[in-house]
């Protein structure tokens, strides 16, 4: 399968983008336990015009996590175009643009998956971005607005022909947010209509080896984008890959691996953004990781280490828990 020049092996697998989790760090760490590819966290057009600190630090790209794409969001054609090209000087492997994020402080301002109400500008942002780079584009959006409006079958074909090299497509409507399952129906349509060429990414959903090869079995899609199933559980991508690869699901990760590659994101967050920050930053990888879930008063203990302040007590609280779980 290929995105524009670019090579992935047959059902590759990649990291979603997420905001406040997809940060360099995090995606070095997915793409050591086998992601074929890494995104950014949404990059915000007018911060990057008005070269905000934070957003520009998000720019960082990495030899190692390669291939990587930063992907950037907006509601006009003139501050996405200087955006693009401003990331486009930060060398990533390849532009994507954001119509799918639901959350009410971009959707609500017309961004986002609220391109998705204004479909003659969504596209007009599209094909001036993909003229104003000499880097591949992509798209990543969903169904639609809300239940009565799926208009993914007819936009797909809309924006392969404004030039992008592939499209990823969350399998709910921007009402729906989170909520209920997944559709991938509309996503396994897009994938068998003769006329798309393009590679079509799934996403939403899937938190298991078993669900990556199922939704590959059924609706044919080039690759799958995992999201929310990688908090706390960087190694999903060996579990996926190994069932990929072998038709055989993977052992369970050694406890010590599993704990080793946690303590590893602390100390990189930690070295980046400064002890508290750093521990406040990695809060909900702790807290959704599946390693302590079968301990006794896992409540408690989630909570401690939740609240903890410092490194030093954190892996206290980690290292009781992993004598805990010896112990069963």
């Amino acid at each position: 399968m290929k995105i524009a020049d670019i090579t992935f092996p047959d059902r590759a697998v990649f990291l979603a983008p997420m905001e406040d989790v997809t940060d360099v760090g995090f995606r070095l760490q997915c793409k050591q336990f086998g992601a074929d590819m890494v995104y950014s966290e949404f990059v915000s057009a007018d911060a990057l015009i008005r070269s905000i600190d934070s957003t520009m630090r998000k720019l960082k790209v990495l030899e190692e996590e390669r291939p990587v794409v930063i992907q950037i969001y907006g509601r006009d054609v003139p501050s996405m175009v200087e955006a693009a090209k401003i990331v486009e000087q930060a060398r990533p492997d390849i532009i994507d643009i954001n119509f799918g994020c639901p959350v009410k402080k971009v959707a609500g301002k017309g961004a986002g998956a609220g391109m998705l109400q204004n479909v003659p500008l969504l596209l007009d942002i599209t094909r001036e971005v993909v003229k104003a780079v000499n880097i591949p584009v992509t798209v990543k959006t969903r169904l639609g607005w809300d239940c009565e409006h799926k208009i993914i079958t007819t936009l797909a074909e809309q924006l392969q022909d404004c030039g992008i090299a592939a499209l990823a497509i969350h399998g709910r409507t921007r009402s729906q947010m989170y909520n209920g399952e997944a559709d991938w129906t509309l996503i396994g349509e897009v994938k068998n209509n003769p006329r798309i060429t393009i590679p079509i990414i799934g996403n939403g959903d899937v938190t298991s080896a078993a669900i990556a090869k199922q939704n590959f079995d059924r609706y044919g899609v080039d690759a799958i984008m995992v999201g929310r199933a990688t908090f706390g559980r960087p190694w999903i991508f060996r579990e996926i890959k190994h069932l990929l690869q072998t038709g055989e699901e993977l052992p369970p990760i050694p406890l010590d691996e599993c704990i080793l590659a946690l303590k590893h994101q602390i100390e990189e967050s930690v070295a980046r953004i400064g002890e508290l920050k750093g521990i406040l930053h990695i809060r909900r990888h702790l807290a959704a990781t599946p390693v302590f879930k079968g301990i006794p008063n896992f409540r408690e203990t989630r909570i401690a280490m939740l609240r903890a302040n410092s490194v030093g007590e954190l892996y206290r609280i980690m290292d009781e828990a992993v004598e805990m779980i010896r112990a069963l």
